[in-house]
Parts: C-alpha cells; sequence; structure tokens
C-alpha cells in the first residue's frame, strides 16, 4: 500500500501551515489510469459521491419513464442538497406524486445548509423535517423504485430489494465485488471500494453512449441531469454547483462526505476519484479543481477556480493571512 501524498497546502506568511494528504485517480475508458497520486487501491466509503451510481437502478428499471422523472427529478436522486425551499418543494411534490408524504422518508432531518433557509424556517417558526435533509432527493427515488418494484416501505435495510439492486449496480460499474458495506448519514448503505474502482466507475458513466444498451443510456440521462441543473445537486455557494458552472465543458462534480469528490468529464471519458485522508472538504475542493484545470476543463483564472484554488484567506480584520493551495506534485 502506498501512502497519501500531499494534495492541498494551506499558507500562513511564509510557510505552509497544514497540508492536507490524500489519494487521487484519473481513469480513461476501459478504467485504465492515466494519473494517480498517492494509492489507487485504497479502500474507501464514496460516500455521496456514489449517488449517480446508485440511481441507476431507478432509471434501469423503468420506474423512471413509469413515473415521468423530470430531469430535474434524476438531478435531485443524485443529489447532495442545501435543503433550501427549492429543493424540500422539489422533493415535496415529488412525494406526492407518489401518493407519499415526509414521514415516508427514512433520511431523516437535519438544519438546512446555509444561513437563509436556516433563517427562513426560524421567520416562519418550522423546525427541520426529513425534506431539508441533503439526501431527501435520493430517498425519493429510492421510494420510486420501491413502489415500483412493489416492494415494503424500509428501502434502507441492506436486504431490500432496492438496496439489493442498488449493490448489484455498485459492484457491476466499479467492476469489483464490495468487502462490505458502513451506514451512511442519511441511514443507507454505502458500500466499500477501491479508489480505483471508483474512478473505473465514473469513466464508464463518461464513455457511456445512450442508445447503446440500457445501462449506458441510464448513465448518460443522470450525468446530463446532473449538469442540466447543478442548482439541484448541491446549491448556491457549493462548490460542485459553482464548478459545474465554470467548466468549459459538460462535467459531473459530486461531492462525498470525509473529503470524498469524483468528477465525470464526457468529452474526454474520464472519471476522476479523490479522498482526503483527513476528511477535509476544503482541501478535497482545493484538489478537483486543480485537476480540472490540469484537465484543461477549467480556466485558471475564472473567479470560481480562484475561490478553491489559490484562494486568499481573510481574516476578520479583512486583512489577507495566507492562502489555500493545490501541493506541487498535483501542478
Amino acid at each position: 500500500m502506498k501512502n497519501p501524498v500531499p494534495m492541498t497546502e494551506i499558507w500562513r506568511g511564509p510557510m505552509a501551515e497544514s497540508i492536507h494528504q490524500g489519494h487521487a485517480v484519473i481513469c480513461g475508458p476501459g478504467g485504465d489510469i492515466r494519473e494517480a497520486w498517492g494509492d489507487p487501491d485504497v479502500t474507501v466509503y464514496p460516500r455521496s459521491s456514489s449517488k449517480m451510481i446508485q440511481a441507476l437502478p431507478l432509471v434501469e428499471s423503468g420506474a423512471a419513464a413509469a413515473r415521468g422523472l423530470s430531469p430535474a427529478q434524476l438531478a435531485l436522486a443524485c443529489a447532495s442538497h442545501n435543503g433550501a425551499t427549492l429543493h424540500a418543494s422539489k422533493v415535496d411534490g415529488w412525494l406526492k406524486d407518489l401518493g407519499l408524504t415526509e414521514g415516508d422518508l427514512r433520511c431523516g432531518a437535519h438544519d438546512p445548509m446555509g444561513a437563509d433557509a436556516h433563517h427562513t424556517l426560524i421567520r416562519e417558526g418550522a423546525k427541520p423535517c426529513q425534506l431539508h435533509n441533503n439526501c431527501s432527493g435520493k430517498h425519493a427515488g429510492f421510494l420510486t423504485l420501491s413502489q415500483h418494484l412493489k416492494a415494503g416501505p424500509e428501502y434502507i435495510e441492506i436486504d431490500h430489494p432496492v438496496q439489493r439492486a442498488c449493490m448489484a449496480a455498485f459492484e457491476d460499474v466499479t467492476e469489483q465485488t464490495s468487502p462490505g458495506y458502513g451506514i451512511d448519514g442519511c441511514s443507507a448503505p454505502n458500500p466499500l471500494t477501491t479508489l480505483h474502482a471508483m474512478g473505473r466507475a465514473m469513466a464508464a458513466f463518461a464513455g457511456a453512449v445512450d442508445g447503446a444498451d440500457a445501462r449506458q443510456s441510464a448513465m448518460v440521462q443522470l450525468w446530463k441531469a446532473m449538469v442540466a441543473h447543478p442548482d439541484l445537486v448541491a446549491g448556491e455557494g457549493r462548490a460542485c454547483t459553482e464548478l459545474m458552472r465554470a467548466c468549459t465543458q459538460p462535467v459531473a462534480l459530486k461531492t462525498g462526505a470525509e473529503g470524498f469528490y469524483i468528477a465525470i468529464i464526457p468529452g474526454q471519458k474520464l472519471g476522476v476519484a479523490l479522498k482526503m485522508t483527513d476528511g477535509a472538504t476544503r482541501g478535497a475542493e482545493c484538489t478537483i479543481t486543480a485537476l480540472l484545470i490540469r484537465l484543461g476543463v477549467l480556466e485558471a483564472d475564472h473567479p470560481t477556480a480562484r475561490k478553491y484554488w489559490n484562494a486568499p484567506i481573510v481574516n476578520c480584520g479583512g486583512r489577507t493571512t495566507g492562502m489555500i493551495k493545490p501541493a506541487p506534485t498535483l501542478m
């Protein structure tokens, strides 16, 4: 096993005060490694970066077509959204179309991300509900598939037909038997795999051809939905949303908890996967930005790029005290 390598540096004055280490891989058609940093064979939880894989059975089974799901709904099925009114209202409408309510979700409730949504609830005297959970769109997709399969309501259980379908799709597109699973923050199973396997899966999405077969058509539908609706995949002020808007060609991006990130780059048929060993989001965001620039799909001087790489650190007095920048190994 190879050690993680420096990927993002936090500078203060003349020295790097902190260094985020990690692993990253860029895979091409067929899943071959084009470039790698650290250990491509490290075992990882891809967390929410695997949501588009978990959404494959929703499309492949015919459930999405049978319910007439829109690209916006497919984007929500792949989302870790802010829980803003935009997101919560769309998931609520989706559930109503299924004849279900917020109580049928199994993701749990948490406060919406972002001050605006939080303050809106306070002004309304309301409490957060499961619609505000960043994974509520994924769970609405699970419920849609569960209805289509005529399965029971406890769709998050590992032996439920929904999760069996998700695990089968996951192992198929990663081309690797998962050695196990953990329970994600939203209570759904999250399979273990290797970083290379996740990069290979993202390259499969990037190289998929619409109409070639049900799997490839589903992959194309999902990444196109994400690219068409970056505001639903994450939300305003979030790196996923901002970087997708800033890229010079279609790129689907998805963060995962504990410093995970993926990119699907159809124009180059490339898949990217990375993991920060310390779980730092700022490290993952700087690293994915650097890799997008390295691959020529993001301009280095774009204002959004400068927000996440070579970004100034400003203190409460308005003074620039340092910088977040990629390690030399990425450049």
